[in-house]
């Protein structure tokens, strides 16, 4: 898979392709429909699909206090659309300029000039172009002046409309288990474990920490079952997760997502990239009354996880 983050940087050998567009935050179920149609049709035609988003969201230029924490960084979301069917992407660099395209404009620069769409696939709602005047209507009459075709595909899920919005509104109730059924699979958290209080391995529950990102969604602070991932050899560990500060010690304030993996002290994670997966929702945050109390719990956190994780 190539990523390519201007549209300069499209070969310009470039044949024809077929073309998804959309912010793809998350690369949820209902996007995962649109990259299946466009790998369906590509694949009958002989042609790459090439999946179109853009960095940073648009709302973070367009209306900066109201921008969405996101799910995804770019690079997993490109690695995403690449499991989902895309066979390279196109990350967009959003900016004031962009968002002054007419629809005919970004349809000629973007689809006719840089990707040479034979085909485009949409969600029914893909709105675009200044102040999104151009809808799935107006792209499938551009299309059929300049030799692509569209398709909108509807994001549904049965009486669930499949959403970037609905993961992030599971995610801050502590909801993993709604939010990775939206999304196909469990939602996930990554990052470079750092040293901690190493409060933890002194009550015998040693923990990688991993500092949330003030931009990227997190799980609502609580307790998880889940799993940790190390990225760089792929080993896969049960782990009693915590989101939060912290609160039974109350000079902590930066937030984390601290992993206990079960049965485990001897491993050395510091500096290492690690995956955290959420499966479910054990309980939420509690200042407890003394620390015999917290253990007390940590223990019972743990025996619900292994029993949760089989």
């Amino acid at each position: 898979m190539r990523l390519w983050r201007t549209l300069a940087e499209v070969p310009a050998e470039l044949g024809r392709t077929v073309v998804v567009i959309g912010n793809f935050d998350g690369v949820h179920r209902g996007h995962q429909a649109v990259l299946a149609r466009a790998r369906a049709v590509a694949d009958r035609q002989g042609l790459p699909v090439v999946a179109v988003t853009f960095s940073p969201h648009p709302m973070a230029v367009l209306r900066p206090e109201h921008a969405p924490m996101t799910l995804t960084s770019l690079e997993l979301r490109a690695e995403l659309l690449h499991e989902a069917g895309a066979d390279d992407v196109l990350a967009l660099p959003f900016d004031l300029d962009m968002a002054s395209w007419s629809p005919d404009e970004f349809a000629r620069r973007v689809l006719v000039d840089t990707l040479h769409a034979a085909a485009c696939v949409v969600g029914a709602n893909f709105r675009y172009g200044h102040k999104a005047a151009g809808d799935v209507a107006e792209l499938t009459a551009y299309g059929a002046e300049h030799d692509f075709t569209v398709q909108g595909i509807p994001l549904d899920g049965g009486p669930q409309v499949w959403s970037s919005t609905y993961i992030r509104t599971c995610l801050a109730s502590g909801d993993v288990a709604g939010a990775a059924e939206a999304l196909g699979r469990p939602y996930i958290v990554r990052g470079v474990v750092v040293k901690g209080d190493q409060r933890g391995r002194e009550l015998g529950f040693p923990t990688a920490n991993v500092p949330t990102d003030a931009l990227t969604a997190a799980p609502g602070d609580g307790v998880y079952a889940g799993w940790l991932t190390r990225r760089d050899t792929g080993e896969r560990f049960p782990a009693a997760i915590s989101v939060g500060t912290n609160p039974t010690f109350e000079h902590v304030r930066v937030r984390r997502v601290e992993s206990y993996v079960l049965d485990r002290t001897d491993l050395e994670l510091y500096g290492v990239e690690v995956e955290v997966s959420f499966i479910d929702h054990l309980r939420g945050m509690v200042a407890f009354e003394s620390i015999d109390d917290l253990v007390t719990q940590m223990h019972a956190d743990v025996e619900r996880t292994r029993a949760l994780l089989g």
